[in-house]
């Protein structure tokens, strides 16, 4: 199964529900909302600097890692950036792929 990274910086009112809730409340909800769209959560990991939480999820596809972003966002006490994540070995079959290109202005 597909993983994908979920970066998440919460609002003001959103750290005041992290507060109330604490992180293990917060890992029991999105545990819950990967598994309603189809997945698993992997792991969660607080964070100091730029992103407040980052999230690894196991989910289908493409359109499971959107769903489960939005529903997170649209709330509007969370900000989220999606990053599908690649493998080693599925980085190593894109390397090995041949595309034509014609790069702009050549």
């Amino acid at each position: 199964m597909p993983k994908f990274l979920i970066q998440g910086s919460y609002t003001f009112e959103g750290l005041k529900g992290l507060q109330k809730d604490k992180a293990s409340g917060r890992k029991a909800a999105v545990s819950a909302a990967a598994e309603a769209a189809g997945g698993k959560l992997d792991a969660i990991y607080y964070c100091l600097g730029q992103d407040d939480v980052i999230v690894i999820v196991d989910l289908p596809d493409a359109v499971a890692a959107t769903a489960l972003s939005v529903t997170a966002s649209a709330s509007g006490l969370v900000h989220t950036k999606t990053t599908a994540l690649l493998t080693v070995e599925e980085a190593d079959r894109a390397l090995a792929k041949s595309v034509s290109y014609r790069p702009p202005g050549r």
